[in-house]
């Protein structure tokens, strides 16, 4: 640590240190004084979500002897992820409160700027540190005891002005340059979806529409049961498993087939496979030599005519990214996209001449918004790995 520094526990900083008001659901109330919760904490910004405000009514703030927040205070956010996250609290316009799984810090102005921790938070070594002291087997969180023992440096008043104001002038720069690696990879895939649509929205002389269940076989997989499923163990595709366009093939699991099972679980290449669930109408093609089984949340495609399942996934993948995809599904909660339902899908199909060159047109489109999606990818994290090394070397005294 840099000479002239200290190290104090975070409630040694505060003038309060206190945790939020436990409100539960029957206290809320349509309008009245903000209810600030977790949620509203993001790692150094806050984060409003007007549209999931939640209030309480006056009354109901005097009987539970709310404490009220202001602008300028900080909350930090003893739930993951990750815990110990904080915010600074801006001018909301409203009179607020806050839940019982954030803390309220207040420091003590001759010892610490709000916005110095507000950045040390973001570091490594105080989140390490924060992980290091939570507890709980579902949801883990730390305690506002020991919360309130973390360790943090604590460089004279003007060094930390100079910090915040270095740092400050440095994340503005890396807010600025995400921004714009986050808006060019938006305009990539939006250029390719906008072509798909072009394409199956402006038909030409000859196309037909054709049902799935009239160019096709399709079924489900097999279905989980551990008391009834028989056979030796085999890899097998969940939802999970499937991606637009590829698989994720990192964590398959394993159940029971029986021998007479291989042809009408499994999936050989060429095969197109759609989430029934999870996912509902996310396909990829499988393109292995080799067979692979799938289970019951997984329909398997095969058409009549080969050349007809990239067609089919590009036009899901359009279907989907428009928000007509979603039409075809059933249930309140969770959503499916039914054998019955996925039978009585419509698909335009052209020519196959025009066909083929609509299709070495999406594939050269998708593999260049890949690309791309590649690159900005790597600048988004470089730009991430930066703000860690600046934060380190802040907190460090080396800056």
């Amino acid at each position: 640590m840099k000479k002239g520094w200290q190290t104090k526990t975070l409630a040694d900083l505060c003038e309060v240190f206190a945790d939020g008001d436990w409100v539960e659901s029957k206290d809320q109330s349509p309008e009245g004084i903000r209810l600030i919760q977790t949620g509203n904490v993001g790692e150094g910004v806050f984060k409003d979500r007007g549209e999931k405000a939640r209030y309480i009514s006056e009354g109901t703030f005097k009987r539970l002897r709310c404490t009220e927040i202001f602008k300028g205070d900080c909350l930090i956010s003893r739930l993951p992820d990750p815990a110990g996250r904080s915010c600074l609290l801006p001018d909301t316009g409203e009179r607020m409160i806050t839940a019982v799984d954030c803390t309220i810090v207040r420091f003590n102005p001759r010892q610490a700027l709000p916005e110095f921790f507000n950045y040390y938070s973001q570091s490594s070594d105080y989140l390490s540190a924060v992980d290091g002291e939570t507890t709980g087997t579902t949801r883990k969180r730390i305690s506002r005891s020991k919360l309130a023992q973390t360790l943090i440096p604590v460089p004279p008043l003007p060094e930390q002005h100079r910090i915040v104001g270095i740092l400050d002038e440095a994340f503005d720069g890396l807010a600025t340059a995400k921004a714009n690696a986050e808006k060019n990879l938006h305009n990539a895939r939006a250029l390719f979806e906008s072509h798909l649509q072009s394409v199956f929205t402006q038909r030409g002389e000859g196309w037909a529409v054709k049902k799935v269940g009239e160019i096709s076989k399709h079924s489900l997989g097999k279905m989980l049961d551990k008391a009834k499923n028989k056979g030796e163990l085999q890899p097998y595709l969940r939802n999970i498993n499937v991606r637009w366009f590829t698989f994720d093939l990192s964590d398959l699991l394993q159940m029971p087939f029986l021998p007479g099972e291989t042809d009408k679980y499994t999936a050989v290449k060429g095969d197109v496979l759609i989430c029934e669930g999870g996912y509902p109408g996310r396909a990829a093609i499988w393109n292995e030599d080799y067979p692979i089984y799938f289970q019951k949340a997984l329909h398997r495609v095969r058409f009549h005519e080969p050349e007809y399942n990239k067609w089919f996934v590009y036009y899901l993948y359009s279907q989907d990214t428009s928000g007509d995809l979603k039409q075809h599904f059933s249930g309140t909660g969770i959503q499916h996209f039914t054998g019955e339902v996925l039978a009585r899908f419509e698909i335009p199909l052209p020519p196959f001449p025009e066909l083929r060159r609509a299709l070495a047109t999406f594939d050269e489109l998708a593999e260049e918004t890949q690309r791309l999606e590649s690159l900005y990818q790597r600048k988004l994290a470089a730009l991430d790995a930066l703000k860690k090394s600046l934060l380190y070397q802040a907190f460090a005294g080396k800056i």
